[in-house]
């Protein structure tokens, strides 16, 4: 029968030599392989000392964000939590009262605002569904936890530090993309 291709190639079953039965030139090569890995450089870093630089595009723990008087931005409009698509937002709107002014930026604001990080699976969707720029994703990792309630995030975990009373910790919080956006760099 005829082979369908020419790639086919004849065996060659000749006795091994000594040296090939005694393996000897298969360790050399392997301990050459290892020799070269030792004197490269490691892939792996220490973590506590040093920090890997995170990519442009990571999606870190949620933020609530607030304006440059340091009044809340969110409205409740609930646009977030329609556009999660793993149902993680859960919020309820509250009317102003007068003389509340100095704390929220609208009429309504959000009276309870929780996330589930368990079901967040960091899409950036609730990001870009806010009109008012309330929500974002920080370059923070979500820490571990040993429970599950402390994986839900209240508003009170979310939201920034006040940019009039503290803005050393406001610029912290913001992250280096989001203060190289509202900076205008």
């Amino acid at each position: 029968m005829q082979a369908l291709t020419n790639r086919a190639k004849a065996v060659d079953r000749k006795p091994m030599t000594l040296v090939e039965k005694l393996y000897v030139w298969n360790i050399f090569k392997g301990m050459m392989i290892t020799l070269r890995h030792l004197f490269k450089k490691k892939a792996t870093i220490s973590y506590p000392e040093q920090k890997r630089p995170f990519s442009p595009v990571f999606r870190g723990l949620h933020i609530l964000n607030r304006d440059e008087e340091g009044r809340e931005r969110c409205t409740a409009c609930g646009l977030c939590a329609l556009a999660c698509p793993a149902e993680a937002i859960t919020m309820e709107a509250a009317e102003r009262l007068p003389g509340e002014e100095n704390k929220y930026r609208e009429e309504k604001y959000a009276a309870k605002y929780e996330i589930n990080m368990l079901r967040c699976i960091f899409c950036g969707l609730c990001e870009e569904a806010c009109p008012k720029d309330a929500v974002y994703l920080s370059e923070t990792f979500a820490p571990s936890n040993y429970q599950r309630k402390g994986f839900i995030y209240g508003k009170d975990d979310l939201l920034i530090p006040n940019p009039k009373d503290n803005p050393g910790e406001y610029w912290k919080a913001v992250g280096n993309r989001k203060a190289n956006k509202e900076q205008g760099n």
